[in-house]
């Protein structure tokens, strides 16, 4: 495929390394790994495999091209993809009445849902181009009290009885996630920065890949609820889900909040915070608080 050679960024949920581009007159996203990158040389085709599994199913780019990185030419990877048409989720929630903010939130919802019903045979990361699964490593792969335990030195500021709440949360947590039994595919950062919407609402185009594993069920609606303060949203995305999955309402809620707390950690402990990080951290410190004085 002949790329014009003029890039174009493409910023949010587009990742920093994807760019706007055209060939043969058409307009195309390309996503560049630079060699060294951290998920191995694999990564474009892997990223490509999930495209092609999910495609029809929920609305994803084509892809046109992948190409593995080499280290040795110091050649990046490339996968170049259709562009689609759309606003980016979190720019058009400032745009979108009552009515739209609920049925992007249903949209949303939906696309957890089915997710969720793309079921896989283990949790673990798609370590080559047939998605192939292997287990996290530690302390991943054994469990939220060992990953809190893992993350405690980047909360050393909390104070110990915060600390303790937070080790008998994720113990807690950890016993209703693993009433699920199951797992399937799961995209890992479903939030309005990485989908496009239309004028109405509904999504167009779910981005942003890279972070997709297998694991439990109710992680993508986690996602879609950790910062969610529009009831009306968060009521239509778990409506939606409980429509194509199943499960009352607010034990789903309780699930999600469950299987996302192994991301809020992580964010929450960045040593490099950021404006997410500190927001987690505050939105942890709240659930903590809550569920530990209950």
């Amino acid at each position: 495929m002949d790329l014009d050679p003029g890039l174009t960024p493409l910023a949010g949920g587009w990742s920093g390394q994807t760019f706007l581009s055209e060939a043969g007159g058409e307009r195309v996203v390309v996503r560049i790994y630079p060699p060294g990158e951290p998920r191995g040389v694999l990564a474009p085709e892997i990223d490509a495999a999930v495209l092609r599994l999910v495609h029809g199913l929920l609305p994803v780019p084509d892809v046109l091209e992948v190409r593995r990185p080499d280290g040795a030419s110091d050649q990046p990877g490339l996968l170049v993809t259709t562009w689609l048409p759309g606003l980016r989720g979190d720019l058009a929630l400032q745009e979108l009445d009552a009515g739209g903010r609920r049925r992007m939130g249903e949209s949303m919802g939906r696309v957890a849902g089915t997710l969720a019903g793309m079921p896989t045979l283990r949790t673990g990361v798609f370590a080559d181009v047939d998605l192939r699964i292997e287990p996290f490593r530690e302390p991943a792969a054994s469990g939220l009290p060992e990953w809190v335990a893992f993350h405690e030195p980047g909360l050393a500021h909390w104070d110990a009885s915060l600390l303790a709440a937070l080790r008998r949360v994720a113990a807690q947590a950890q016993e209703v996630l693993d009433e699920a039994g199951r797992t399937c595919l799961v995209h890992s950062d479903l939030n309005p920065k990485n989908v496009l919407v239309d004028d109405t609402g509904s999504v167009v185009a779910v981005l942003d890949w890279e972070f997709a594993h297998s694991g439990h069920p109710l992680t993508d609606l986690g996602n879609v609820l950790r910062f969610e303060t529009d009831p009306s949203y968060a009521d239509a995305a778990v409506a939606a889900y409980s429509e194509l999955r199943g499960g009352d309402p607010e034990r789903l809620r309780e699930t999600a909040a469950a299987a996302d707390l192994w991301a809020l950690v992580e964010l929450a402990a960045r040593e490099r915070r950021n404006p997410v990080a500190d927001r987690a951290e505050a939105l942890l410190r709240e659930r903590v608080s809550e569920l530990a004085g209950a």
